[in-house]
């Protein structure tokens, strides 16, 4: 395991500013965030030209170490080229994996199984792992709905963001069987009230060593990606937190 940075922990300032940030706080690599509503990349600018965004991220001079990709609407035809553009991109980088949001919570698990089983031949055909992020807006905001899309969509992986269950509105949820299904993680710290998302490193109850030791048990070997995310309400400054949990993860692996 090694530890990553998402360029959602520096979402205020520019992409290569945040690209230049990571690399000078000497993160192995990246966890880039492409969003249609976003300030950064969006998929429709891969899609018009994904040879001059390459350079781009190549001239960074970060290694990625995973793409999120958000798309507008995720149904049309056209996202599904955007997704193509993307998942090229990804390996045209050498990034191994890509995730994306699944249907929101209270959509048709069958519909949204055939739209996974799609987009993973969409990945599979670029030779990209394809995640699903856990998430509390999401069908994955149970975890056995995430199994079990998992196990309709044969090879579907999770990218586990465990603070959407610490924080579940109904309290803490058991996210344990998922573990088998992880491809990939983001962490922050975070208490149990809903409205405790994302609070100061070692003020929150996710359990780093936990998590870690549930993780050796599938031989995961990929990345730990910092995400305490700099949104317009975040009540203390981001990059020390971010310093903080970089450090603290790497004390554990």
């Amino acid at each position: 395991m090694y530890v990553a940075c998402s360029t959602l922990c520096f979402a205020a300032h520019p992409l290569d500013d945040a690209l230049r940030t990571i690399r000078e706080l000497n993160f192995a690599k990246a966890d880039l965030v492409v969003s249609e509503m976003g300030q950064h990349l969006k998929p429709s600018e891969i899609a018009a030209d994904a040879t001059k965004i390459g350079q781009r991220l190549r001239a960074a001079n970060v290694p990625i170490a995973a793409i999120h990709a958000e798309f507008e609407c995720p149904d049309s035809e056209t996202v599904r080229g955007q997704l193509r553009s993307v998942c090229r991109l990804a390996r045209h980088l050498a990034v191994p994996l890509i995730s994306t949001p699944a249907a929101a919570k209270g959509s048709d698990l069958t519909v949204e199984a055939s739209r996974l089983k799609d987009w993973h031949r969409v990945a599979n055909a670029e030779g990209v792992i394809f995640t699903i992020e856990t998430n509390r807006d999401t069908l994955t905001a149970d975890p056995g709905v995430a199994i079990e899309l998992c196990n309709r969509v044969p090879g579907l992986g999770l990218t586990l963001d465990p603070s959407h269950y610490v924080t579940a509105a109904s309290g803490p949820l058991d996210y344990d069987p998922l573990f088998e299904f992880v491809k990939h993680v983001r962490l922050r710290d975070s208490g149990v009230k809903p409205d405790s998302f994302q609070v100061r490193v070692g003020q929150g109850e996710l359990e780093y060593g936990r998590i870690i030791s549930q993780l050796d048990k599938f031989r995961y070997d990929r990345a730990l990606s910092v995400d305490v995310r700099e949104f317009p309400e975040t009540d203390f400054p981001v990059e020390p937190e971010v310093r903080k949990l970089k450090y603290l993860l790497e004390s554990l692996v």
